[in-house]
């Protein structure tokens, strides 16, 4: 089956065919760095650090970027609020966007460019956009001009009549069109600013990814990647530019957005004010788990947090997890598996566990799909695991092709994330002290002391599991005992 991915501009399903065979380029807008980012922007980076990751699992050389946006009104605001120069202030959430993309397990991108290291190639393309009438200047800004641009509006399907009659009326009257957008901004007093051929200034917001863009991946690059809410007027803004700037070449083959994520189905977003921080929910949740959650509904549905959500994510990638464990301890331990019809059933089950996981992902990058195939295959190893708790190939083919699928989505199974415990030599003493006692409990057959014991525990966040080899204890199913 051939990859297939939604284009935003044709409004269809489209068969991916890259510029270039074995080779893929995408650009995809980064944060502005004026806070920590939000968890409507983390489905963004991890959706499209998930379609990256599944491009490079199809041996595909993916060059990929993402920008800082470090200079713009907001930054300036929040730079006067906190008494901060506003480059410092976004070079500060530039650093701590790393933190946070780490714990999401984010890879970095081929190249991280910031906007005010690319003044001079801005300034190069707006000239020529003036050049050829589509810029005009006006008392040191400088605008584009959408009605000389033809066919402005293709990609949200907007008409210039329609959004002329939903203009707002303060409209700043020196622009020729309502929708005429900055591509220079005159600078105010106390802003930082750039020389130019229009005076002091600085960019405007949409010209900064046509000057990236164009310089690390070249015109008619593969896809261009984004929130919904960057499909106007942002996108929208960027096609006409660059465009109009290439003389009709095209800019991007593909456009593709995620839906928005929302609280009580409203949008998230910081002007909203109805946002947290990926900083403030990693307090309470690994980012592994909130990244499982994030990918657990397609890319374009809309998506709504609440905690209870995120709880069945961390959940689900227990599961898994678990299930890889369990594996492991088997493979490690001596003799050799004598049923071959579950063998067979178990090397069935991985292949078919890869063939669904690929249908999947080539339809769209259907993640929610890709993970009833990691589910369907690890509930037949732990079938097979409890039925045959010793070693053999095809469970370790098995465990393999878990563990790689889920890498392909970005998460490590076989490592999963650890909760830090103070005194933990301690901790482990005493657990094996009460495991103990629970142990002889039950072998007095004293199930309502050994049943105390484990569901105090699970209330304190200590889960005791009981095995074949044993009770073995975890905290919240994450560190490994």
């Amino acid at each position: 089956m051939s990859l297939k991915l939604y284009n935003t501009m044709t409004r269809q399903k489209e068969e991916f065919k890259p510029r270039e065979s074995g080779k893929v380029a995408m650009y995809v807008c980064g944060p502005t760095t004026y806070n920590y980012f939000h968890a409507g922007n983390a489905r963004m980076f991890v959706v499209f650090d998930m379609i990256r990751r599944y491009f490079l699992y199809k041996r595909h050389d993916v060059r990929y970027v993402q920008n800082f946006t470090d200079v713009d009104d907001k930054i300036i605001q929040r730079g006067n609020i906190e008494g901060m120069d506003p480059l410092a202030l976004g070079q500060k959430y530039i650093e701590e966007y790393f933190k946070d993309a780490k714990a999401l397990n984010l890879l970095p991108a081929t190249v991280h460019p910031k906007a005010t290291e690319h003044i001079p190639e801005m300034i190069e393309i707006i000239q020529g956009l003036i050049d050829s009438g589509l810029g005009y200047e006006v008392e040191g800004d400088v605008y584009f001009a959408v009605d000389h641009f033809p066919n402005y509006g293709k990609l949200s399907g907007r008409t210039l009549e329609d959004m002329k009659a939903g203009a707002r009326v303060e409209v700043d009257e020196r622009k020729r069109h309502p929708m005429d957008f900055a591509l220079w901004k005159k600078a105010k007093p106390g802003e930082p600013f750039w020389e130019s051929p229009w005076g002091e200034g600085r960019p405007g917001w949409h010209i900064e990814c046509t000057a990236m863009s164009l310089k690390y991946l070249g015109a008619g690059f593969d896809i261009h990647g984004g929130g919904e809410d960057l499909a106007f007027p942002h996108h929208e803004n960027e096609i006409a530019q660059t465009e109009g700037y290439l003389k009709g070449k095209t800019f991007a083959r593909y456009w593709m957005h995620n839906a928005f994520l929302t609280i009580n189905q409203e949008k998230m977003s910081k002007s909203l004010g109805n946002f947290f921080t990926i900083r403030e929910l990693l307090v309470n949740s690994p980012g592994e788990v909130i990244r499982f959650y994030l990918l657990g509904t397609h890319y374009r549905s809309p998506l709504d947090f609440n905690d209870q959500n995120l709880i069945m994510a961390q959940k689900g990638l227990e599961r898994l997890q678990t299930s890889v464990r369990l594996a492991q301890e088997a493979l490690g331990r001596e003799g050799s598996a004598k049923n071959q019809q579950s063998q067979a059933e178990l090397l069935k089950a991985s292949k078919e566990a890869r063939e669904a996981f690929e249908k999947a992902m080539d339809d769209d990058f259907n993640s929610a799909l890709a993970y009833a195939a990691l589910f369907d295959l690890a509930k037949t190893m732990n079938g097979y695991v409890h039925e045959n708790p010793v070693p053999s190939e095809e469970l370790a083919e098995a465990q393999g092709t878990l563990v790689e699928l889920g890498d392909v989505l970005g998460f490590d199974l076989l490592h999963p994330a650890q909760v830090h415990i103070e005194n933990d030599e301690i901790l482990t003493q005493v657990m094996d002290a009460v495991l103990q006692i629970r142990s002889i409990s039950r072998q007095k057959k004293d199930w309502e002391m050994a049943d105390f014991i484990r569901d105090v525990l699970k209330e304190k966040g200590i889960i005791i599991e009981d095995t074949p080899q044993g009770a073995r204890w975890q905290i919240k199913e994450i560190i490994e005992r």
